[in-house]
């Protein structure tokens, strides 16, 4: 019998380093695989469709939505944005454990469809912290950062409602938290059993 994989919601808002956390995980655990994105929004110079994005039309699009192929799915201005179901469940029975980087609103649906999920959330340090991510190279006005503040604060709200919180204050500290998580799920004793059935047989057997 294979062992399934797990599929983890990751949530943060803008400049708490979700992405950079993520991209880090990736290079070391080769077990984990992030869910690629379908999108009707047009194609970028140096993205590659199936690999940045999976790239449809509006009528593929609500076809698909129609058809129950979307695990959790936004729109955002004029554009959509969903997860495969499908390819997330054939990553599952591979034994891979599938990173889906979604809000809270992507994550409330997906916990309605697959409630053995488990969600992460990753929080800055400080409200200060996290204005001088935003601010970046300081080419903004006052007002675009402090609306982005007011998107960041609304996402935060919401952390509650994950099974895990990592404060990312220091990268690789925050990091060796987030591969902490995957780790000690996949040394459940129901997956310890079932991945090394024969060796406890072997060591009880008389």
């Amino acid at each position: 019998m294979n062992q399934l994989g797990t599929l983890y919601v990751i949530s943060a808002p803008s400049g708490a380093g979700k992405t950079s956390l993520v991209k880090a995980l990736l290079a070391q655990d080769a077990q984990v695989c992030v869910s690629v994105s379908h999108t009707t929004r047009d194609m970028r110079p140096g993205e590659e469709n199936g690999k940045d994005y999976n790239f449809v039309s509006m009528d593929e699009f609500n076809a698909m939505i129609e058809q129950g192929q979307f695990l959790e799915y936004a729109e955002v201005f004029t554009n959509k944005y969903g997860t495969s179901l499908l390819w997330v469940e054939e990553q599952l029975q591979q034994g891979r454990d599938v990173i889906l980087e979604i809000d809270w609103q992507g994550a409330e649906q997906v916990r309605r469809l697959m409630p053995e999920c488990l969600s992460v959330f990753i929080l800055p340090p400080s409200a200060e912290e996290l204005r001088q991510r935003l601010t970046g190279r300081g080419t903004d006005a006052d007002e675009v950062i402090n609306h982005r503040m007011s998107e960041a604060k609304s996402e935060m709200s919401h952390y509650g409602e994950y099974e895990y919180l990592i404060i990312n204050d220091d990268f690789d500290t925050a990091l060796n938290e987030l591969q902490a998580v995957f780790s000690a799920r996949r040394l459940e004793l129901s997956r310890q059993q079932l991945k090394h059935e024969a060796l406890l047989q072997g060591l009880l057997s008389d």
